[in-house]
């Protein structure tokens, strides 16, 4: 049986001590397998932002352990969380982070450039990635010239474009008005479908979460509930 992608066993996040400490997260079991989708639900501070940080590989365990892919994640020192991030992670996020006077492609093509890939490859993906997102013969738009569902089509493009494992979507559609929020999570189920993305998505709407094939919420640190949304419906 293939192990999980993601891997907490009684993980444990505290921030200060005596009085003033917090459990962030308190004794969290957690499996997510390749390929799945999961949304990621809780009120603020019930500890779905650590976890997140986690399995990004911004933060570590206080105790406990993670693993990714098989790998001690939790035990990696920084420039090793950083190279598994680069390699494996891709990250999404409610503002888009795009540099505003440059095209469309070349900010896809910018974590590119760090992984030292050639400019012909760069490019290649680049445009790939795009065409992936619906954005086919809009490479040389700036932001300026994209809606805001289309920009953030380019900060997708942008994270899948170095053909990450795991997609780590924060809140993406916060942004958006309804109608933008439902394309973009059309687009985030067909790439779960199509190119078998994992992709773990944190969002406090419903019928947000609703797109994902399982819904893990957060409460006081702990896993509340774990259900696929065919159950939770």
């Amino acid at each position: 049986m293939e192990e999980p992608l993601i891997s907490f066993r009684d993980v444990w996040k505290i921030y200060g001590e005596g009085e003033a400490r917090v459990n962030a997260l308190a004794g969290i079991d957690l499996s997510i397998d390749r390929g799945e989708f999961v949304a990621i639900m809780g009120p603020s501070g019930s500890g779905k932002s650590t976890a997140m940080n986690i399995i990004g590989c911004l933060d570590t365990p206080s105790s406990g352990f993670y693993r990714f892919g098989g790998v001690d994640a939790g035990n990696l020192d920084r420039d090793r969380r950083a190279l598994l991030r680069n390699l494996y992670i891709g990250f999404v996020f409610q503002g888009y982070n795009l540099l505003p006077r440059t095209t469309a492609a070349e900010n896809v093509e910018l974590p590119l450039i760090y992984r030292g890939i050639a400019s012909a490859e760069r490019r290649e993906r680049a445009m790939l990635a795009l065409a992936q997102v619906g954005l086919k013969g809009r490479e040389r738009h700036t932001p300026a010239e994209l809606s805001g569902g289309q920009q953030q089509r380019v900060a997708i493009a942008r994270a899948i474009a170095s053909r990450p494992t795991l997609l780590v979507a924060d809140e993406p559609t916060g942004n958006l008005d309804t109608a933008r929020s439902h394309e973009i999570m059309g687009l985030l189920t067909d790439l779960n479908d199509k190119l078998g993305l994992t992709i773990i998505m944190v969002t406090h709407e419903a019928d947000v979460a609703a797109y994902a094939r399982r819904t893990v919420s957060f409460l006081d640190g702990r896993v509340a509930s774990d259900l696929t949304n065919l159950e939770a419906a």
